[in-house]
């Protein structure tokens, strides 16, 4: 694909078909790293203002100065609204951050992590060792293969599934489309929840619109959550959720006084507020029947 991300002067600028008419930038002093994989392009700057920059396909994936609020959302959100997740399965993230979000749960037992592109853990590991970290918990069982094809090798397995994609262009494609949804569904135990990536209402209300179209028609229980992370475009980004028994608007465990003491983002009260939506997307997702 082209790659939707320029620099110009300093400036990193995030320009993406995707959402045409608007663009991100962020001043930037370094470049640290620049290959093609196999997949993707990846890239990853030392900026003025926010840390070190995480860039696919020119596309930014995190900054370590808000990374925390996808982080912490993408994972504790799934994890607080299940009663005991022992099984979990990641899918994408190859920097680490869901993995170290999910290390702080003691009552998992055993994490398996699927990244189709095994360069972007490499380089994480070189370049953001802070987000990386989550790969060393012995709970983790890492798997560099397509994640389409493992959840269909992996029936009944998880209590758990969160799905960290990148967004529905270049290998993250197959990640958005029913037969996937579908195999998560079957992947996961009775009574198990999924969490999937689910793009901005602001920017892409039709991506939003089929994926939660799809989690309402294989999953009895449904919701959308809203994550405000500032340098994704548009500041904000989505997650569909989709609940084989589990109610997923409160948490279904007290969230203990030393683990919430080492969140930035995520409490019980920032839980049962994520599923609050503008009033625009409640009549869109309501018009699509969610």
């Amino acid at each position: 694909m082209t790659n939707p991300g320029t620099l110009h002067k300093g400036w990193f600028s995030e320009i993406c078909p995707m959402w045409d008419g608007i663009a991100i930038s962020l001043k930037v002093d370094e470049l640290l790293y620049s290959q093609k994989s196999r997949f993707q392009q990846i890239d990853l700057y030392q900026t003025r203002s926010h840390g070190r920059m995480l860039v696919l396909d020119g596309i930014i994936q995190l900054t370590e100065r808000d990374e925390f609020c996808y982080q912490e959302m993408m994972a504790h959100l799934p994890l607080f609204s299940h009663p005991q997740p022992e099984n979990v399965l990641v899918i994408g993230g190859g920097d680490g951050g869901v993995l170290r979000e999910i290390n702080r749960h003691d009552n998992v037992c055993a994490i398996d992590f699927c990244e189709i592109d095994e360069e972007v853990v490499k380089v994480s590991k070189q370049f953001l060792p802070t987000l990386a970290c989550g790969f060393d918990d012995s709970r983790v069982t890492v798997h560099i293969k397509d994640g389409a094809a493992f959840v269909r090798e992996h029936p009944n397995c998880y209590d758990v599934i969160i799905v960290d994609s990148s967004d529905p262009v270049g290998p993250g494609e197959a990640l958005f489309e029913n037969q996937f949804y579908q195999d998560l569904k079957h992947a996961l135990k009775p009574g198990g929840l999924i969490a999937t990536q689910g793009e901005s209402f602001f920017l892409h209300p039709d991506w939003v619109e089929k994926l939660m179209g799809i989690t309402r028609s294989l999953f009895p229980i449904h919701a959308y959550a809203n994550i405000i992370v500032p340098t994704y475009t548009g500041g904000h980004i989505g997650m569909c959720m989709g609940s084989l028994g589990p109610k997923l608007l409160v948490p279904a465990r007290p969230v203990p006084e030393a683990f919430q003491s080492q969140l930035k983002y995520y409490s019980p009260v920032v839980h049962r507020a994520a599923f609050v939506l503008p009033s625009f997307a409640e009549k869109m997702l309501k018009g699509n029947g969610v």
